[in-house]
């Protein structure tokens, strides 16, 4: 059996972090207490040093390593959150970090961990790829294996957000947070539970990468035979060992939430409360917009990070507007005659739309001499705009083909 966390681990781990990582806002969700009945409040460790929570338990983990330790140094595979936080925390112990992170590893995160002082190698397209060189290379070295969530010292750290939110909100019966190799849901829960048993504690995954749910049926960390998601700071094949002891006994439930659950959120969290949050941070707030889970208000959310590729944020944007009926991709045929183009963009903008984009195409070999297709991006006020639009377009003769999403 593994022996749990317990609440006088996570305390002392929280003595350990005072004074080195934040004590991070609550904000309420004025959008998500309206679509829940009942209060709701996001948890900010996106404004965490080092953009996410990770920092918690990576210092409690190297700041635990004895003198000889520290001279050998650390090392840690991560897709970007936990690499910032073990070479912010391996700075402020005083001691070298190596950070082996994926070859398609957002290059902000690469370029922040080189700015904390890690040396960084990429190696590997997944997390878990990363993690046998980074092991491979801790044998090899000495260095001291720092890992992204399976370690007492990390459950430990991460449960402080848990402690800070109980004191924030005393009256919360619902934590929702994100789940990837569980490191933040155990901690938090190992608190949680033993502080309030009546909360709930909730995690959640993104669909395309949900190892707990087999898992959780098998009754052990069962490893998926691929995975992918745009929410790369939970992208994990497998549960840790110790981690899976954790959420076993004390989660209460485990759910998942698709991509366009995840932009959708994304969208709302930058739109109406003005959070830059990454795809992984924001899959809590998914799984409520989403209605994957019934909960109990008072709720908390954690966002977890903010360190999202301004790139990826724009494709997410984008994802999000089209996923919410705000961004509509269609393609016309009509007449290839002068003037039509002007009356097809004429009858668009008498429905109150906004073109962000035209190309013609004439060389589609299932056009009519004299047809041509016209592609278009439009921007509506949402999905019944969006219908209107289209039953308009179709009323005054045209042929149009919504296009599907990449």
């Amino acid at each position: 059996m593994t022996e749990l966390v317990s609440l006088d681990d996570v305390r002392a781990a929280r003595e350990l972090v005072t004074g080195v990582t934040r004590t991070t806002p609550l904000e309420p969700s004025r959008p998500l207490s309206a679509a829940l009945g009942g209060p709701v409040w996001l948890k900010c460790e996106n404004l965490q040093r080092a953009g996410s929570y990770k920092v918690r338990g990576a210092y409690v983990r190297i700041a635990r390593l004895s003198t000889q330790e520290r001279a050998r140094g650390v090392v840690a595979a991560s897709a970007g959150n936990h690499a910032q936080g073990v070479a912010l925390a391996a700075g402020l112990v005083g001691t070298h970090a190596t950070v082996f992170m994926p070859v398609n590893a957002p290059l902000p995160k690469v370029a922040a961990t080189k700015g904390y002082g890690a040396q960084v190698e990429l190696v590997g397209a997944t997390v878990d790829e990363s993690l046998v060189a980074a092991q491979t290379y801790a044998e090899r070295t000495g260095a001291v294996l720092i890992h992204p969530f399976d370690h007492p010292d990390v459950i430990a750290g991460q449960g402080t957000v848990a402690l800070e939110i109980l004191e924030q909100c005393p009256q919360v019966r619902t934590i929702v947070t994100g789940v990837g190799g569980g490191g933040l849901i155990s901690g938090m829960a190992v608190a949680a539970k033993a502080l309030r048993p009546d909360v709930r504690v909730v995690g959640v995954q993104a669909a395309g990468a949900a190892a707990f749910p087999p898992s959780l049926v098998a009754g052990e960390p069962v490893r998926l035979p691929a995975f992918a998601t745009i929410a790369d700071g939970i992208a994990v094949g497998r549960p840790g060992e110790v981690t899976f002891a954790h959420v076993r006994k004390l989660v209460d439930e485990v759910v998942t939430v698709s991509e366009e659950d995840i932009s959708r959120a994304l969208l709302m969290l930058l739109e109406r409360g003005k959070q830059v949050v990454e795809p992984a941070g924001a899959v809590g707030v998914a799984a409520l917009l989403a209605g994957a889970v019934e909960v109990e208000t008072p709720v908390v959310a954690v966002l977890s990070g903010g360190n999202i590729d301004p790139l990826l944020m724009l494709r997410v944007i984008e994802h999000g507007l089209a996923a919410a009926g705000r961004y509509l991709r269609v393609t016309v045929r009509c007449s290839d005659r002068p003037g039509q183009l002007a009356s097809l963009l004429g009858e668009i903008a008498e429905q109150r739309a906004n073109v962000v984009d035209v190309e013609h195409q004439r060389a589609n070999p299932h056009l009519r001499l004299g047809e041509v297709e016209v592609a278009l991006s439009v921007e509506t006020r949402g999905v019944e705009h969006s219908d209107k639009l289209i039953s308009a377009l179709r009323a005054s003769g045209y042929q149009v083909t919504i296009a599907p999403e990449v």
